[in-house]
Order: C-alpha cells, then structure tokens, then sequence
C-alpha cells in the first residue's frame, strides 16, 4: 500500500545521493518502515500525531513479556534504514520525506538499538502466569522470523544460503563484510549473528501463488478426487504435475503475483502466465508457478555471486520445504545445488529458543556464545534434495528463456504499471458510483 511513497523517498534518495539506499540494493522496500510512516503522516496524520511511539511489533512483544523497551538492531537495520556506525538518517533528509518526520527519530522511535542475542530482561510475573514459564526467564532481544532461522540450520558462517519457504520466501546469507547487491532487502553489520554481515532477499509471493490458483481455478472434480484419495489438494496437484516433463506444459510464468521483492523492488509489477491454450490444465499452471518461484531464487543467487558474495550451500526451512518433495526437487534442479532440510518444522521457533539459550547465559543453563548454542541445539535432516544433471540441463534453457521476460517486463516495458494504474483509477470509479447511488 505504501509503494507510492517508497517510489517517493528512493527518488529524494537517488538526488540527495544517500549513501544508505546501496545498502538496501538500491531501493527501499514498500514493506520497510519508512514508506510506511509517510503514508501515516499523510493519510491518517491525526494518528501520526497520537501516535507515542512507532515500534515493530517484535519488539512490543518483548516489552510485553519483560516490561523493558529494547528495540532489536534485527528490524532496525533491515527495515527502519539504521546503520550501526551512522544511526538512522538525518534529521534533513527525513523532513525531505514530510514535514512531521524531521524528529521521529528522538519522538517516536529510538537510538537506543540492541543487538540480536543480547538479554531484553526477565519474564514478569503476569507473563509467567500466562504462559507457564518461570518469572524472570531470560526473554532475548527481538527478532525476525526469517533471520532468526539461521542458526536453527546449523549455520554460523558465510557461503551459506537458507531459503526460509511458505507464503514468501525470504533468503538470509551470513557475510564477512558489506557487498553491494543489487535488488537485495538489506545487509546489516550484526543484523542475523554476532560478528558477521547478514545479506537478506526475497520473494514476495510463493506458497500464495499456489494457494491462489487452488482458491480460484481448481475445478470440483480435482477436489473429489483428492478427496477420494484422501490426499490434500496440494498433494494431488504436485502428484499430476510431477508426471509431467519439463517443458511439456508449454507454460511460462512470472512470479510476481504479489509484486517482486528481489532483485527489482517493485511491488507494482504483477504476475504474467505465457503459452496458455485451450488444452492448458491446473497442474500445468501448478507446475509453472513453482518453476516460476525457483528460477526467481536463481536470479537471486545468481545475483549475489556476480556482487562478489558466495553461495555454496543452499538450505531450506518452512512449510514448503518440509511437506513438498516435488517442489524441493524443482528447486535443486533449477539452482543447481544441493538443498539440505531444516531439522525442526518450526525453524523460526528453534531459532527464537536458540537466542534465547544465549540471553540466559551459561550461568542460567544456556549458552555464552551463538557457536556453541549451535552446536548443541541446530539441526537439519539426513535427506537432502540433489540436483538431476538432465533435469538441470533444460531447466538451463527454460531460464534463459525466463531471464528475458524478467528483464523486458521488470525493467524496459511498463505495461504491468499501466494496466494496474488503470485498473485502480476504474475501482475507484466505480466504488464513489456505488456511494452516490
């Protein structure tokens, strides 16, 4: 909702010659706190003004729990433009962005930033009662979902990418200094583990494509028979897909049903379905979303290795990652690589446990390093997913082929723009008919 405004500031950026707008690859995110913020101070500004503070809801999750306001340099860095050497923007170009943001900063947010495996506090008494836990357990400094999951694969060192899988995929790699990567969400000195640089990118619609296209365009017959198979739906459409052959579908998608995240940073870009005939089936859409999906993970690897950042492994976590082999191995054929299984169904979860581990301490039964809590408590499965050489041969040719719409439609023909421009003005339209009917 805030891409207007975040086309806005990457322009004011761009001109003043920011220096922090290559940190983020080149353009802050509409999903990123600022953009957020200006559209507050300019559609709703009777709440900007009420509004005592602004703060991620990680981290008021932790001032719940402990009583102590300790924002996390995790959010901060990523989505809030804070850098640990320089803070957050000045006050200059903040008032660039609108007249009440030149003291959000001191007003409304912080300077006072903590890093991610540092001690919030202690769990209240009211909090214990809620949640069964002893008063004053180590609660951690908030953290991401998706950064947070790295350590509960086991990785506490660089050239190693994990693939974070469900509704979206984000894409978090450890590094040992800043590299600018075009398209990237951010990299933050500290921002996934203490003592390196963390990368993170994105895709910002994955598990929702296949969703939507069950929602919309499954047909009955499909339903009772999954339902007489007593399989999910999901199941039984990896099941028909995967019988076919690569390319056989003749389809070609892009996957930016949700807008692209990485490596373009356009949440305007909408999605695109090429080669449909009246013999096209839902398995053969099925299938080409999922294609689509990974070879946008290609183009994010690919683009973080030519930025001079190595990728040598690749791991998986998430809902997708746990329940679907036949997407797995569309993945490890189009990227080519070797894709290890998250340990746990709940990465996230063992992840925020692992932080938590290293608040509390070795004194207090935990740990008094990242390395050593790793170690004892990160996992990954035995099964991994191996690319098939043939496999990867003419997934090499349908990308090429991918690589051209991505550019043509991402970056040289605004035709997506111009059609949702058109189909906003027409909604608007047709919405104050209704009103003054």
């Amino acid at each position: 909702a805030a891409q207007e405004q975040a086309n806005r500031l990457n322009l004011i950026a761009e001109e003043r010659n920011e220096s922090f707008l290559q940190t983020y690859g080149g353009k802050i995110s509409s999903e990123w706190l600022f953009p957020k913020v200006m559209q507050i101070a300019e559609e709703a500004p009777d709440i900007y003004d009420a509004a005592a503070e602004i703060m991620e809801a990680a981290d008021w999750i932790v001032y719940m729990l402990c009583g102590n306001r300790k924002r996390n340099n995790c959010t901060a860095g990523y989505k809030a433009i804070w850098n640990k050497k320089s803070g957050y923007p000045s006050d200059d170009f903040l008032t660039s962005l609108h007249p009440k943001l030149k003291h959000i900063v001191r007003e409304k947010l912080t300077e006072d930033i903590y890093s991610v495996g540092e001690k919030a506090g202690g769990l209240t008494e009211e909090m214990a009662g809620k949640t069964g836990l002893l008063a004053g357990t180590a609660v951690a400094v908030a953290n991401v979902d998706a950064h947070v999951s790295v350590p509960a694969v086991g990785i506490t060192e660089p050239g190693k990418m994990l693939m974070i899988m469900g509704t979206s995929t984000c894409h978090m790699l450890l590094g040992e200094d800043v590299r600018m990567v075009p398209g990237m969400c951010g990299v933050v000195e500290d921002g996934i583990l203490p003592g390196y640089v963390g990368y993170e990118a994105g895709q910002s619609c994955v598990g929702d494509h296949f969703q939507w296209l069950i929602q919309h365009f499954v047909p009955e017959a499909y339903m009772k028979e999954a339902e007489a198979e007593e399989i999910s739906i999901f199941e039984l459409l990896s099941r028909k897909a995967d019988r076919l052959h690569i390319g056989e579908s003749g389809l070609l998608a892009l996957d930016w049903w949700n807008g692209n995240r990485s490596t373009l940073v356009d949440a305007d870009l909408t999605g695109m379905m090429l080669g449909m005939t009246l013999a096209t089936k839902p398995e053969d859409i099925y299938r080409a979303l999922v294609e689509a999906t990974a070879y946008g993970t290609r183009i994010i690897i690919e683009t973080f290795r030519q930025s001079g950042v190595p990728i040598e492994e690749l791991y998986a976590a998430g809902g997708i990652a746990e329940k679907n082999p036949f997407i797995m191995q569309i993945y490890a054929d189009v990227t080519n690589m070797e894709i290890k299984i998250s340990g746990s169904p709940q990465a996230p979860a063992l992840g925020s446990a692992i932080f938590g581990a290293l608040a509390a301490g070795s004194v207090n039964g935990g740990y008094d390093h990242i390395e050593e809590a790793v170690a004892h408590m990160g996992k990954i499965k035995d099964q991994t997913y191996k690319p098939i050489p043939e496999n990867v041969a003419l997934y090499d040719q349908l990308y090429a082929e991918y690589k051209e719409l991505y550019t043509y439609f991402g970056k040289q023909n605004n035709v997506m723009k111009r059609l949702k421009k058109l189909k906003n003005i027409q909604s608007v339209s047709f919405d104050t008919g209704k009103a003054m009917a």
